[in-house]
């Protein structure tokens, strides 16, 4: 099974920036589509963005579409999100999340591999 280990998270203010990284522990990274979600007190899961395997097309919430970028280093193993701009609603834990296959989704449902989470506040 595929490990992630998400890091970089922590307390930004208001307009701030943020890069959070997403570790995997196995080279068959390189054929997967991986995701970013989160998660605030008393609420579900959201998706965030994804990028396909290669980095071939990404896709954006609608809520960090022009904020957030998506990227990955398969040399690495690594995926990135680069968080510009934060808003105080960006405050949640961030999961990094891997499919099975190349193509993304946006919905928990799709991805088979997930890490334990970082913390991102973000202070008005």
């Amino acid at each position: 099974q595929v490990q992630l280990v998400e890091s970089g998270g922590g307390l930004v203010q208001a307009g701030g920036s943020l890069r959070l990284s997403c570790a995997a522990s196995e080279r068959t990274f390189t054929s997967k589509a991986m995701g970013w979600f989160r998660q605030a007190p008393g609420k579900e899961r959201e998706f965030v963005t994804a990028i396909s395997w290669r980095g071939l097309s990404t896709t954006y919430a609608d809520s960090v579409k022009g904020r957030f970028t998506i990227s990955r280093d398969d040399a690495k193993n690594t995926v990135y999100l680069q968080m510009n701009s934060l808003k105080p609603e960006d405050t949640a834990v961030y999961y990094c999340a891997g499919t099975s296959g190349p193509h993304w989704g946006v919905t928990t449902a799709q991805y088979d591999y997930w890490g334990q989470g970082t913390q991102v506040t973000v202070s008005s």
